[in-house]
């Protein structure tokens, strides 16, 4: 995987920044978020920088329920979700490639979650973070 980006403590994200590094996922952010600005205006996304990993992150949440993460790579971005196993069924049951199941199927656990990462470097690529909100908020 690449190196993530974004590893100055000073210099608060912003898209005039992000843009130039992400290039033609571009598209992808700009899908990403006008979905979640019409159909989730109450989710909340806070950049926030964490020294353990000596970077910025993005955090969506829903009240106090957080939705997914989101990191910023060179020419792309990352999405990563975080499930418990009450959420299986439903991800082996969706729209999800095979390839993903099995991501999440086979994936470190961390505790009682295990994460599920999309790497976005088009547009279509966010489909399948759509499914995931879905199962996220439909799951407990």
């Amino acid at each position: 995987m690449d190196k993530p980006l974004l590893d100055d403590k000073n210099q608060h994200p912003t898209e005039a920044i992000i843009f130039p590094l992400i290039g033609r996922s571009k598209a992808g952010w700009r899908a990403l978020f006008d979905h979640l600005g019409d159909a989730h205006p109450d989710f909340e996304s806070t950049w926030r920088f964490y020294k353990d990993g000596g970077r910025w992150l993005l955090k969506t949440t829903r009240k106090s329920k957080t939705i997914f993460w989101l990191a910023v790579m060179p020419k792309h971005f990352v999405v990563t979700f975080y499930f418990g196993d009450k959420a299986e069924p439903a991800i082996l049951e969706s729209a999800l490639s095979d390839s993903l199941k099995d991501a999440f199927r086979n994936g470190k656990r961390y505790g009682k979650v295990r994460g599920l990462s999309i790497e976005v470097r088009k547009k279509s690529d966010v489909a399948d973070i759509l499914t995931l909100i879905g199962i996220r908020l439909r799951v407990r």
